[in-house]
């Protein structure tokens, strides 16, 4: 006989399949949950690095890197035209004031100095000519004179016993009267020729000056053209170093052709690359320092170049006192700018926290330590170790300040 069986409650059935269910229900309740509460994700502490906030000096400054250059580069040009005969002064030769740089020759200069120098002989020997013919003018001229006057004084004396002897009745009045016109006339001539005689001086000085001058700005140019003789000898116009020379023997060069450049090297310059960020910060007269050897050697900014490029703009900075010995062109130093005194403020080590929120949030630890929560902050200036916090923290708070490049969009880390 069959006996009949008692069928399984529906939970002792279907009880794994229930549980399944069960299970993935509490799954999508937790994924619910976890959706709307904060993101969070767990990471090590010790690949983190953390940093207290804290109220301290705090001074704004940039510490960038200074090139050493010659306060002053000259360019130096052919004054004179011609063929480079010979370099005399070598790349990189320190030189002093009027050392031979190189040699030029120019054949056409030496012609035309030629030329010049007849052209002044025979202006030479042309004002001597004519001072010769005005002397011997003037000579002649003398010489009448004193014909004029010695045969005045004697008609003046005849004159005088004519009219005696005709006072007496020796002589007619007409004896008298020819005697007498004939010293009037010769009085007149004698005058005249005494004004001509003045005249006569007075032309000779002004012609001779005028000859004396046409024959100096002849000399003058043909000194200026001897001159020229010396430009073709480049000398060095101060104490510096030849930095390079651009020309070849035989080359031919124009007048201010550039031949190469000269350097000051008893007097440098720092020159550093500024970011953009700080334009409108950096002005002329700034304080700055340079720690060389455990020693500080103070600058300051002497130019500015506002044109920015690749985001940066250029600074040069001169030395106050003294400076670093052994000093060399293109040497590199770390140079401190300082953009302000130092005061109180709150302040967290650098981080690259920054760069990865833009100084708009951070991420706060609890009092245990074992949480961090993004909070919101404000950061206000910035030196190469600190940056000031103006909202968000207070002194004590602890934060961390790298690895954001591995949080994404967390809101809440939960540190192992």
């Amino acid at each position: 006989m069959d006996i009949q069986l008692k069928k399984k409650p529906l939970w002792i059935r279907y009880k794994y399949s229930i549980l399944a269910g069960i299970l993935f229900t509490a799954f999508l309740i937790y994924l619910i949950i976890a959706s709307w509460g904060p993101q969070r994700i767990r990471y090590d502490r010790d690949k983190l690095t953390i940093a207290e906030v804290r109220e301290a000096k705090f001074m704004e400054y940039l510490d960038i890197e200074g090139v050493v250059q010659p306060k002053l580069t000259v360019k130096l040009n052919s004054i004179e035209g011609g063929s480079v005969e010979r370099i005399v002064a070598e790349n990189g030769s320190l030189l002093k004031t009027g050392d031979t740089i190189l040699a030029l020759t120019n054949p056409e200069l030496l012609r035309a100095i030629e030329d010049e120098r007849d052209e002044l002989s025979k202006q030479q020997i042309s004002y001597r000519e004519k001072q010769i013919q005005m002397e011997r003018k003037s000579s002649e001229l003398k010489r009448q004179t004193l014909e004029t006057i010695y045969k005045l004084d004697r008609l003046s004396k005849e004159n005088t016993l004519n009219q005696e002897e005709y006072n007496i009745g020796i002589k007619s009045k007409a004896q008298y009267e020819v005697t007498l016109d004939e010293f009037l006339f010769n009085q007149e001539n004698t005058r005249l020729l005494l004004e001509e005689l003045k005249h006569d001086s007075l032309l000779n000085i002004i012609q001779s000056n005028l000859m004396y001058n046409d024959l100096k700005r002849e000399e003058k140019r043909f000194e200026r053209n001897l001159d020229r003789l010396n430009n073709l000898i480049v000398r060095a116009p101060f104490d510096g170093q030849l930095s390079f020379v651009s020309v070849i023997p035989g080359e031919r060069l124009s007048a201010g052709s550039n031949i190469g450049e000269l350097k000051i090297v008893d007097q440098v310059k720092l020159c550093a690359r500024v970011n953009e960020y700080y334009i409108d910060r950096i002005a002329t007269g700034l304080p700055a320092t340079v720690a060389y050897q455990d020693g500080k050697y103070p600058l300051k900014i002497t130019r500015i170049n506002p044109e920015i490029k690749d985001r940066q703009f250029d600074v040069d900075m001169l030395f106050t006192r003294k400076q670093p010995e052994n000093i060399r062109i293109g040497k590199s130093y770390r140079v401190q700018i300082e953009m302000g005194q130092a005061e109180n403020a709150i302040v967290v080590e650098r981080g690259n926290f920054f760069h990865s929120t833009g100084g708009q949030w951070i991420f706060r630890l609890n009092e245990s330590g074992d949480k961090a929560v993004r909070i919101n902050i404000s950061i206000g200036r910035q030196n190469p170790r600190q940056y000031e916090i103006r909202e968000g923290l207070r002194p004590g708070d602890r934060v961390i300040i790298s690895g954001y490049d591995n949080f994404g969009d967390a809101e809440e880390i939960i540190l192992k």
